[in-house]
């Protein structure tokens, strides 16, 4: 039952997320790690404020102590990017942190970081499923928790402060204390509020901060920021006057953004925005990374300052893997997670949060007159995607129409196809569309991209026909 997909693994709790299975799940990492030579080393381990995280991230520690490893067990609900931080400053071979990230709240999961902090690749996941194969339940390893604590095996820090202290050596903390910005925060009830909070009352942004009270059940809602999640964020932006609201999903890697106008500002365009700044206002030098159903808006900002855009699958792995190949300035995906360069090598929604209220303060522009500024030089496009839910049985009837009888709408001017990550189509004209499926719910994504909403909406429509969903 388990099976890692883009973002780790997640289930649902209670059904495929187990004590059962979390201790599965750990004892194929322990006999990974053993084969890799890692015998008796420290990982990191963190949770956020789901349900079960805190308990399961214990029953994680008490396996890996069975088996001769030691934990450093954050002592506290954290962001997932603060154990990605742990993990590479501290060299440790892995880290692990208990959270579903954007999931309903029906859902808990494990992320899994190798060396350097990066995601774990399906190289690595692909192994650790092997060993799981080879496990027998009745069989494994396990000391309990507070004796594992008195012997050493595990020990509870609070790292935050080294963590914090590192992105604000990142950003420029004097130009925003000239700025004097109000800023409404979002935590969404995850585990952004207290970080964020440190950082921009540092810098002396007039801050206020809604929804950071501790609820397994987000609010009713999905904790995952988007425009259908913020419009209590919006409001608040515009009665506030607020230079900037922020959000992050629920363990605070992914970032969304309300303008001064009170508009959500989608994931593609703050990440053209701060591409765009690093580049232009910091001087910075070097290509970007995005998924293949992000904005090829990236593009043209790359081409205009001579570098390149590259394009990978969806999964935030291989963008950190790109990004270190090619020593990438910054890499994103549409829905709302990025990198930079020079901090961790998987998406922060803290740093990222950070970075933006910096360029607000130093280009001493809003958002809106920002990202006016690039469309002016490089033009727009208009971005849409949809997703469509079904049941196990309807994904294989579609797999199969999909890659094994490769049916395509019939659209006119494609000049590409690729089906490394679902099925893209790229035009003549520079527009796009593809058909994905989720790594991570039961869903089929769809997006497109082109000169109007006419064009972009007109080639998800075709699918939707074809594939009569």
């Amino acid at each position: 039952m388990i099976h890692f997909g883009t973002g780790g693994w997640r289930a649902v709790i209670a059904d495929g997320f187990t004590k059962a299975n979390l201790r599965l799940l750990t004892a194929g990492l322990c006999s990974l790690m053993t084969k890799e030579g890692h015998a008796g080393e420290e990982l990191c381990v963190g949770y956020d404020r789901r349900f079960l995280a805190k308990e399961s991230a214990h029953w994680i520690a008490e396996v890996l102590a069975g088996y001769g490893f030691r934990t450093l067990m954050v002592n506290r609900s954290s962001p997932t990017p603060l154990v990605m931080y742990v993990v590479k400053t501290r060299n440790m071979p892995y880290g692990m942190m208990v959270t579903a990230s954007h999931n309903p709240a029906i859902y808990n999961g494990v992320k899994i970081f190798t060396a350097g902090g990066r995601d774990a690749d399906r190289n690595v996941t692909d192994r650790i499923e092997a060993e799981i194969a080879r496990i027998d339940e009745t069989q494994i390893l396990s000391m309990d928790y507070d004796e594992a604590l008195q012997q050493g095996l595990v020990r509870e820090d609070n790292p935050s402060n080294d963590y914090i202290d590192s992105i604000l050596a990142l950003i420029d903390t004097e130009a925003i204390k000239r700025a004097r910005l109000k800023v409404a925060l979002d935590p969404m009830y995850g585990v952004s509020q207290t970080s964020l909070r440190t950082i921009l009352m540092t810098c002396r942004c007039d801050l206020e901060v809604i929804h950071d009270r501790h609820d397994t059940l987000f609010g009713g809602k999905l904790p995952a920021p988007n425009a259908r999640t913020l419009t209590t964020l919006s409001n608040y932006v515009l009665d506030r006057c607020c230079n900037l609201g922020i959000a992050t999903d629920g363990d605070a890697d992914r970032l969304g953004v309300i303008d001064e106008t009170g508009s959500f500002v989608h994931p593609n365009t703050l990440l053209v925005l701060l591409y765009y700044y690093l580049v232009k206002y910091r001087g910075w030098q070097g290509p970007c990374v995005r998924n293949n159903s992000t904005t090829h808006l990236l593009d043209r900002v790359a081409e205009k300052f001579g570098q390149t855009c590259y394009e990978v699958p969806v999964g935030f792995k291989w963008i950190s893997a790109k990004m270190a190949e090619t020593d990438a300035i910054i890499g994103g995906e549409s829905s709302g997670g990025l990198a930079v360069r020079g901090h961790i090598s998987g998406k922060d929604g803290i740093y990222a949060a950070s970075l933006l209220v910096e360029m607000l303060a130093v280009t001493e522009k809003s958002i809106s007159e920002i990202y006016r500024e690039i469309t002016d030089e490089v033009g727009t496009l208009v971005y849409r995607e949809a997703d469509f839910r079904m049941t196990p049985a309807r994904k294989g009837e579609l797999q199969e129409l999909l890659f094994e009888k490769k049916l395509l709408p019939p659209l006119e001017h494609v000049c590409r196809i690729n089906r490394e990550d679902g099925v893209k189509l790229y035009f003549e004209d520079g527009s796009w569309v593809i058909c994905r499926f989720s790594g991570t719910e039961p869903l089929l994504r769809m997006a497109a991209e082109g000169r109007d909403a006419e064009q972009a909406d007109g080639y998800i429509a075709a699918w939707q026909t074809l594939l009569d969903l």
